[in-house]
């Protein structure tokens, strides 16, 4: 990835595209105030840098019967290499896991789980510890999602 200085055009397209990624060339270029060639090669250059990666749709879960979200914490004592690439290639396997982050603290993973509800849940938690070793694995269920899936303040 090249290095690209964002400016003030740059981070108003992003915050547009953010908004509303459906935006046409000519609407995005009128809301910053660009030409539509010169709001285009920003643009490419903000995708060819790997500052945008991809656009995509956000989905109301309960739409889709996916209403419950579950957040788990896992602690583990392996952190081997061979032992990663496998529980990484576990957990990135299944579906409903959005979110897979390795953290600092007393745990050493979070997860994102979307589920119709608890039954469907524990299939999933099934599925996640099935022949992969874990000291703790501890589900906090979500009861309302107050702020979920903000744009980021660029």
């Amino acid at each position: 990835m090249k290095d690209q200085i964002l400016d003030q055009i740059d981070r108003s397209i992003l915050n547009a595209l953010q908004n509303d990624a459906s935006l046409s060339q000519r609407e995005l270029a009128d809301k910053v105030g660009l030409s539509q060639n010169a709001c285009w090669r920003r643009l490419r250059a903000l995708q060819d840098n790997g500052i945008i990666k991809g656009h995509t749709i956000r989905v109301d879960p309960n739409a889709v019967d996916l209403g419950l979200t579950v957040f788990v914490m896992i602690r583990t004592r392996h952190h081997s290499r061979d032992w990663l690439g496998e529980f990484r290639n576990k957990v990135s396997s299944i579906p409903n896991v959005l979110d897979f982050y390795r953290i600092a603290g007393d745990y050493d993973y979070m997860l994102k789980i979307v589920a119709a509800d608890m039954n469907a849940y524990d299939h999933v938690y099934q599925r996640l510890i099935d022949g992969i070793e874990l000291d703790a694995v501890t589900s906090y269920i979500t009861m309302e999602a107050i702020c979920a899936n903000r744009d980021l303040p660029v």
